[in-house]
């Protein structure tokens, strides 16, 4: 065939593996047929969304859309459903990308071939979401002669919900370079293995299969005994229920406000339906539902009930507000983002949004100190006591995804053996956070919880409510009153001055929170401050950073000390040295950024940050 193809054309083998050691041997092995090995095999993590719209346009049409969260971003795949043999053994099929944003509808997306297909067939339709796969891939390039060939071994979990139903693992051989013949040499060594199977069936289908035969209708894709997917017993209920900056916030009504920082994080402590989200063009659907068969009840289906705040690009708050309606304001300005990204966090495609809601509760919190005074405390108390049990639960999740991340990027650069090492240490984190994930779906899907949050929201929106009476003359507004709050968390960052160069790993986390509630303090009415207060809040986060990669970095090491110690009998040889290592690696951190922490301190304590603070606070 000698016609250009109109769409990009993946060729590559594609194998089910029974045994995973197997399938290991070859992304070890220096020559594999004709084909010799070149750099070490890399590591990463992803996470694919398949969608489609309600009536299955893009099935129909012929295609799978996967949406991919990795860590260089999303990207939306658009692959033809059936692959046409090729030569040498290979399978060719049409895929073409293009960046995504899962917060958006595609018409939001930037311009790509990608989008302009979706957008082609699709339309405008809302994507419901068909199945979510999460898989661990390993890779490497191999060549022969100028032929090149990327070698990937994913190992595969598909989801129902936050839970794992099916496990497999395949081993594919994907053409990068060079004439798709030279494949053949490659299907020759891995078809005389026993214990690898060639398949035609993509990742897409066989989740589709493992959902459908998990709920009793095994369809034929899925009847392979032979290196087929791990169906894993579906549960008798279903789950209850510095750190980077969030994502955009999907506020309603709004822009998201980039002066926003990211939220400092705390040292830790050593079936709900998903709603759609109000903002995405994506929404959870039901994972056992074929893309081709929509419900026939979705038209009678009762409305989620409409949660939402509207509030305006930043909390609004002018140097004449009073004191308790100023708190009001800013609280009233982050439930509307919490409120936002509590659909993302019920569906859990994206754990940027269990962050960006822990953001927006602990910003609540705050508000409650800076503010509370204002207040009666007797009406007040439960709103107080609800935002702390919800950051709670939230933190407990986010904590560990912090973790996890951290020991990927580290592995990536590992040796095969050695990135298999480290796994006993991730699989105990991960079963730490899914316990902590389903503790805080219950505490979401609670009626205490509910009943809060519609008191609550009546509360910041409510003008006078439980509000501190006050004197004409007594001070009341945030001219009046700010500069003093300022100066005051001010110096209670500056008293760390006299200790900060012998100062332990603990010593700074307390500044680190210290620096946190003048930041807050500053944030909050930085609109009454003027342009200039940009300037400190910056100087601020970045100490703030500093210290919270410190504070990561320990509680790493702590963990890992303790797994250690934990499970010294069970471990391997190599999984302690690897484990070890790793340890070491964390507290070399430690002591890196406490001996670096001098250019962010000054930042904060220098004569410039004291000028424009005085000059801010003058202008008031």
């Amino acid at each position: 065939m000698t016609d250009t193809p109109a769409r990009p054309i993946e060729v590559e083998l594609k194998y089910r593996v029974a045994d995973i050691a197997t399938a290991e041997g070859y992304l070890l092995a220096d020559k594999i047929g004709p084909f010799l090995t070149g750099t070490a095999a890399r590591a990463a993590q992803f996470e694919d969304r398949y969608v489609d719209t309600a009536d299955g346009a893009m099935s129909r049409a012929g295609f799978a859309v996967r949406i991919r969260q990795g860590g260089r971003g999303t990207i939306v795949s658009i692959k033809a459903t059936k692959a046409v043999e090729g030569a040498g053994g290979s399978l060719r099929r049409e895929e073409i990308e293009g960046p995504a944003d899962a917060t958006t509808a595609p018409l939001e997306w930037r311009e790509s071939d990608a989008r302009a297909l979706l957008l082609e067939v699709a339309g405008n339709a809302p994507l419901v979401e068909i199945v979510t796969i999460r898989q661990v891939r390993r890779k490497r390039l191999i060549s022969d002669g100028d032929t090149r060939v990327e070698l990937s071994l994913d190992e595969v979990d598909v989801m129902a919900g936050a839970l794992v139903v099916a496990h497999f693992v395949e081993l594919e051989a994907e053409l990068v370079r060079g004439p798709e013949e030279r494949l053949a040499s490659l299907a020759d060594v891995f078809g005389a293995d026993p214990l690898m199977t060639a398949t035609s069936e993509s990742k897409f289908e066989a989740a589709l299969a493992v959902l459908a035969a998990s709920a009793g209708a095994l369809p034929d894709a899925a009847t392979d005994q032979d290196g087929g997917p791990e169906v894993i017993d579906p549960p008798l209920v279903e789950a209850a229920g510095p750190e980077t900056e969030p994502g955009p916030e999907p506020v309603v009504g709004s822009a998201p406000d980039p002066a926003l920082g990211p939220e400092p994080e705390p040292r830790p402590r050593t079936k709900p339906k998903p709603k759609p989200t109000a903002e995405t063009g994506v929404q959870p659907g039901a994972v056992d539902a074929a893309p081709t068969e929509p419900p026939s009840d979705v038209e009678a289906a009762p409305a989620e009930p409409d949660n939402r705040l509207i509030v305006g690009k930043t909390p609004g708050v002018t140097a004449n507000d009073h004191v308790a309606e100023a708190g009001r304001k800013v609280m009233r300005f982050h439930l509307a983002r919490m409120i936002a990204r509590e659909p993302g966090v019920r569906s859990g495609h994206d754990i940027e949004d269990v962050h960006a809601m822990r953001v927006a509760t602990r910003r609540q919190r705050a508000a409650w100190r800076v503010f509370g005074s204002a207040y009666r405390p007797g009406r007040t108390k439960r709103y107080r006591n609800g935002l702390r049990e919800v950051a709670a639960r939230l933190g407990a999740v986010r904590d560990l995804d912090v973790l996890l991340e951290g020991a990927d990027r580290y592995r990536a650069d590992l040796p095969i053996l050695e990135q298999r090492a480290l796994e006993p240490l991730l699989a105990s984190w991960r079963t730490d956070r899914d316990e902590g994930r389903v503790l805080l779906m219950r505490e979401l899907d609670s009626a205490r919880y509910l009943r809060w949050l519609d008191d609550y929201r009546t509360f910041v929106q409510t003008e006078g409510a439980a509000v501190l009476p006050v004197a004409p003359t007594q001070p009341h507004r945030i001219r009046d009153t700010t500069a003093t709050r300022i100066w005051a968390a001010y110096e209670q960052v500056r008293s760390y001055e006299s200790v900060l160069r012998w100062a332990d790993v603990v010593t700074l986390h307390d500044l680190r929170i210290a620096g946190k509630w003048l930041r807050y303090t500053l944030e909050f009415v930085r609109e009454a401050l003027g342009a200039e207060s940009a300037f400190l809040v910056a100087r601020v986060t970045a100490l703030q950073d500093h210290l919270g990669l410190l504070n990561d970095a320990d509680v790493c090491a702590s963990m890992a000390r303790a797994f250690l110690v934990e499970h010294a009998g069970e471990l391997s040889d190599l999984e302690s040295s690897t484990i070890g290592r790793y340890l070491v690696s964390r507290e070399r951190e430690v002591t890196r950024l406490q001996r670096s922490v001098g250019p962010a301190w000054r930042g904060v304590v220098g004569i410039g940050f004291r000028r424009a603070l005085g000059r801010v606070m003058a202008g008031l």
